[in-house]
């Protein structure tokens, strides 16, 4: 159970240090310190510098006859040390920004406040790392063109229709009779043995002779259709 606490309390101790770097003490009133009539003048002297959060205001005064309180607007303005939010008399005296906006710290001895001992530090904004925003196609963009035809199709034939091959299904001698001009050329009957010869054009009875006839004009027609001839 320690060993699984150890790399968070690494974590706690690397980002405090990380912070004591970053953050920076300044000494009110530099060498002269939290006095009456200071050289420079308090507002002048925040106006020229600017103040983080985490960053730190050194107070050097004499102990027993000053102090500094932190209070609100109208204590400030009105420079009233009755009720302030803070009281700090030690005479080296440090307080910390622990939030960004206005601070207010006065004298407590009243006199020496109205007398201008009095101090405002406004404390920066703590900025955050904008996010970027999810990548999103711009407005307008041109949509994705449609898909192409496959490159191994082969284009069209300008001036030739393509004749749809058979059904499966269908029987090659149920197809249409070839045209007279795609037909095979009638071979001539071989004469019989008696001297005779059937009469020229005129096919054999025989019933193998006309199936291969038709047989030859259906392969021919198949091959028709389908090389497109």
């Amino acid at each position: 159970m320690a060993s699984q606490k150890l790399p968070y309390l690494f974590l706690v101790l690397f980002t405090g240090l990380i912070g004591c770097l970053q953050a920076h003490q300044f000494s009110v009133g530099g060498k002269e310190g939290w006095v009456l009539n200071p050289s420079e003048n308090y507002t002048h002297w925040a106006q020229r510098l600017r103040f983080q959060v985490n960053d730190t205001l050194l107070f050097k005064y004499d102990k027993g006859s000053n102090s500094v309180l932190v209070v609100t607007k109208e204590e400030y303005e009105n420079c009233s040390t009755q009720n302030p939010i803070e009281k700090m008399d030690g005479g080296d005296s440090v307080f910390k920004f622990d939030r960004s906006g206005p601070f207010y710290f006065i004298s407590g001895n009243e006199t020496n406040c109205e007398k201008g001992q009095k101090l405002i530090i406004v404390v920066l904004a703590v900025r955050n790392k904008p996010t970027s925003p999810p990548s999103t196609s711009p407005a307008g963009a041109p949509s994705p063109s449609p898909k192409s035809p496959s490159a191994g199709a082969p284009a069209p034939t300008p001036g030739l229709s393509r004749v749809p091959a058979p059904s499966p299904t269908q029987s090659p001698l149920a197809l249409t009779a070839p045209t007279p001009s795609t037909m095979a050329p009638t071979a001539a009957v071989a004469p019989t043995p008696g001297g005779n010869s059937a009469p020229e054009g005129r096919h054999s009875s025989a019933p193998g002779f006309t199936r291969s006839v038709v047989f030859m004009q259906s392969v021919t027609l198949v091959l028709s259709v389908c090389l497109g001839i």
